[in-house]
């Protein structure tokens, strides 16, 4: 489940992508950790015969269906989920059967901060919130690995994308002058 690279424009670069943090993975982990030991425990506490073997069948059965719904499905979300920090935008992609997908123009980051509770701190995780001008307005990035260094990367890329795409002192200066002559656009022979 790797983020396609068709997706990227042809001068972007990819500079991070992540998935959410390992530690959403410890729960599913338990669920399957404790079915096998009830499987386990039920072929060793059941009856010989055909009771214990039907009882046996009905405790796997029943742990196979929770190991799908709390340990594979949060696996393959875990899996699914993309923070991804190019040169242009940030993307975030999500989704197992269908899938959501937003872009976040560098240019259009009004604010970002991020939240660490005391659990998140000794996993080296944490929440990122973007702000950008736009429909959605904020995005929350849940457990993100690396948090602070992932933020101040998204500072940097921020910074070099609106000095990438803003006029320097001399170029403002030549379009005001040529405003104040009357010349809207710029004469290239001039």
């Amino acid at each position: 489940m790797a983020f396609p690279d068709d997706v990227l424009t042809e001068d972007e670069e990819v500079v991070l992508h992540l998935h959410p943090h390992g530690k959403a993975l410890v729960r599913p982990v338990l669920v399957l950790v404790l079915g096998v030991a009830a499987v386990v425990a039920a072929g060793i506490l059941l009856p010989d015969g055909e009771a214990g073997r039907i009882g046996l069948y009905l405790v796997a059965g029943l742990v196979l269906v929770l190991a799908v719904v709390f340990a594979l499905v949060p696996y393959l979300t875990w899996r699914s989920t993309h923070y991804l920090f190019t040169t242009e935008r940030v993307l975030l992609q999500q989704g197992i059967l269908s899938r959501d997908r937003r872009d976040i123009p560098l240019g259009r980051i009004n604010d970002h901060s991020m939240n660490q509770r005391f659990v998140e701190r000794l996993f080296g995780c944490g929440t990122l919130t973007i702000e950008s001008a736009g429909e959605r307005g904020q995005s929350v990035l849940v457990d993100v690995p690396r948090v602070e260094q992932v933020q101040t990367r998204l500072y940097e890329l921020a910074e070099a994308h609106h000095d990438r795409h803003s006029l320097g002192d001399g170029e403002m200066r030549d379009i005001m002058a040529d405003m104040r002559d009357g010349r809207l656009l710029r004469d290239p022979t001039a």
